[in-house]
């Protein structure tokens, strides 16, 4: 009897023991798992957030987790906050845009990389975009720049760390816009382009950032800190698009140069 007393206790010590270590074993996997495929999202991240511009910021990891944080921090704080929402804008002051002329962007809005700082864009499928608009759409800031010199400069921009070309108000304006003065975060950037896919951002009155958003043409920026008329605009897919993103960029000349073109 003690023989098989001892028997049965010893088998089931071992089915105790194996029950013990089993879920500490699952526990070591799962939690292995899961870091090695954090570990490759980050990488994934980075190399993308590198590859469509980092916006002025250094293309290192440091520069990923500042821009990472800004992430994190917009989530916890603006996580309900919809930049396609026009609410936000004023509907009064100037405006250089004839809200009643431009017709609705048809279709629905482009979908945007999923980080707050660069504000970016997911690059069109291929054959979505007529022939021709991509290089007419990069072909608009230096055209604009040329064509009224006394008015505007071609200079690398600072809000992307001359990573791209931007136009610029003449400093020395008078009508130069009181917002521009002063050396801030935008100085007297008017409006740049993105390569990669396309988009770009304009500095805009806020009744015209209002028109850009509600006729689906673009989205406010996501920092709080900069001036609400700085407004992304989505890729162009048409030339009829391209005359309207044309006109967008010229109501920013019109609100930083002081002057209509």
């Amino acid at each position: 009897m003690s023989q098989f007393t001892h028997a049965f206790n010893t088998q089931y010590q071992n089915l105790v023991e194996q029950f013990a270590t089993r879920p500490r074993a699952a526990a070591a996997t799962t939690t292995t798992v899961a870091l090695s495929l954090s570990l490759l999202w980050v990488i994934t991240d980075f190399n993308a957030w590198k590859s469509f511009g980092t916006g002025g910021t250094p293309p290192t990891w440091a520069g990923y987790w500042r821009m990472t944080k800004i992430r994190f921090n917009r989530l916890l704080l603006f996580g309900k906050d919809n930049l396609t929402d026009p609410t936000p804008l004023s509907t009064s002051g100037p405006a250089y845009l004839d809200a009643g002329e431009i017709e609705p962007r048809e279709g629905d809005r482009p979908k945007l990389m999923s980080r707050t700082m660069p504000q970016r864009q997911v690059p069109y499928a291929k054959g979505t975009v007529d022939a021709g608009v991509e290089e007419r759409t990069l072909k608009l800031i230096p055209s604009l720049a040329a064509k009224y010199p006394d008015l505007l400069e071609l200079r690398p921009s600072k809000t992307e760390g001359g990573s791209t070309d931007a136009i610029y108000a003449k400093e020395s304006l008078a009508t130069l816009n009181d917002k521009a003065k002063g050396g801030g975060m935008l100085g007297t950037e008017i409006a740049h382009a993105h390569p990669r896919e396309g988009s770009l951002h304009v500095w805009l009155t806020q009744r015209d950032a209002r028109t850009v958003v509600e006729k689906g043409y673009g989205e406010r920026f996501p920092l709080v800190f900069i001036d609400k008329g700085w407004t992304m605009v989505y890729a162009p897919r048409t030339q009829k698009e391209v005359d309207v993103v044309e006109l967008i960029i010229k109501a920013g000349i019109a609100n930083i140069a002081g002057v209509e073109v």
